[in-house]
């Protein structure tokens, strides 16, 4: 007998791994099956290759998948397509065919008898926890049409806000990017050739153009040292940013930045106010909701001070308290919340929360490009102008000198 390792999806949706040992890997798949476990991907254990379907696509392309999933579904099922056609329809309209096979496959292993939010959680790269928990709280109660519109606003308004952060840095990172290489190709090719004229003509050179060349040495001599030690920096901190306490200091460094830590607080504000007013609405219990919301955060530093919240939550101190006793969020969200339970409307609390965060977001990060595209202007600016300056006044010694 061999022994097999296998990765299977329990009724939960989590995953669940092993080995067993048997003849062939299609008795461990049917054994899996008996079990209540839908097996994705059965193999020997040394094994690189798998089975399962999985393909390779960039994020960008499968959160835009996702959202077109979410909103196809919504619009079938509220129009009352039964669920199997509504799949099997948005498998046709699906442009993709990495994706629309991943949709088939999902309407396979429901027609196989799971559930759909179990059916999702066989392809966990494309399904996250919360969306598979959100549509498993739609089937318990009957309300999937509603939980799936829930979904596409909560996909559609995390996209935006992804989208708009990703568009305001691409014109002051390019305009950066633009000036550096301008600074390089004047030091590299037009400040040598231009220097050749004074070595020719032994003329006393400027003070300014002394300067100039000597930057210009300097690059010549120390370029390729400094672009190592400058290649070796950025992936040393990278291998030490994807450690769990390097990834902890990196985002609590970036907390601390000013106007744009203060941005990205908002950003993760409104992103977890989001996930949380989409789930407490779909009657997902209040501590499972923190801990699935945790897992869509970027910041390790917030959502390691979840932990505390849910534990507030469990010991029945509410959620506003414990969330202010953390210190990871706005002074204003903890208040929000207040009202919210006080009213009992936590999730219009959180919906609301998570509008008035991603305003605050989008005007932090305008505040933050009205001053950072001035100043990349203006170093890049004053280093050119000062390079050409240079070459102006070593040109205006030479016609004095002539003259």
């Amino acid at each position: 007998m061999t022994s097999y390792f296998y990765k299977a999806v329990a009724s939960d949706g989590k995953l669940r791994t092993g080995t067993l040992h048997a003849d062939s890997d299609r008795w461990v798949a049917q054994e899996l099956r008996k079990q209540g476990l839908t097996p994705v991907y059965v193999g020997l254990q040394q094994q690189k290759k798998s089975i399962e379907l999985k393909l390779p696509q960039f994020k960008g392309k499968k959160r835009r998948d996702v959202l077109f999933f979410t909103q196809e579904l919504s619009t079938l099922l509220n129009a009352s397509v039964p669920l199997d056609r509504a799949l099997s329809i948005t498998a046709e309209l699906t442009e993709r065919a990495n994706f629309r096979a991943i949709v088939v496959d999902v309407l396979r292993v429901l027609k196989g008898g799971r559930t759909l939010a179990d059916s999702l959680g066989t392809h966990p790269e494309y399904f996250s926890e919360l969306f598979t928990n959100m549509v498993r709280a739609g089937e318990a109660s009957g309300s999937l049409a509603t939980v799936f519109e829930r979904l596409s606003e909560f996909e559609r308004t995390k996209d935006d806000l992804r989208n708009y952060i990703i568009s305001s840095m691409i014109y002051p990172v390019l305009l950066a990017t633009v000036g550096c290489a301008s600074i390089f190709i004047l030091l590299n090719w037009v400040v040598p050739r231009f220097a050749q004229v004074f070595q020719n003509s032994h003329i006393e050179m400027p003070v300014p153009t002394k300067v100039m060349l000597a930057a210009s040495d300097l690059m010549h001599k120390y370029a390729l040292p400094v672009i190592g030690a400058i290649v070796a920096f950025i992936v040393s901190m990278y291998l030490y940013i994807r450690t769990t306490k390097g990834r902890l200091w990196w985002d609590t460094l970036r907390l601390k930045l000013p106007l744009l830590g203060d941005a990205l607080r908002k950003a993760e504000t409104a992103r977890f106010a989001r996930a949380m007013g989409t789930l407490v609405q779909s009657s997902v219990p209040l501590v499972q909701s923190i801990g699935i919301a945790g897992g869509i955060l970027n910041n390790k530093r917030i959502s390691g001070s979840l932990d505390i919240i849910a534990q507030g939550v469990k010991r029945g101190e509410g959620i506003a308290g414990p969330l202010r006793k953390a210190g990871q969020f706005p002074p204003l969200a903890g208040h929000l919340l207040a009202v919210g339970e006080e009213t009992g409307r936590l999730d219009h609390m959180f919906n609301r929360m998570a509008e008035i965060y991603e305003l605050d977001t989008k005007a932090a990060i305008k505040r933050f490009m009205s001053l950072f595209e001035p100043l990349v202007i203006l170093v890049m600016g004053i280093v050119v102008g000062a390079l050409i300056l240079s070459m102006l006044i070593a040109i205006t010694s030479i016609n004095d000198v002539a003259m």
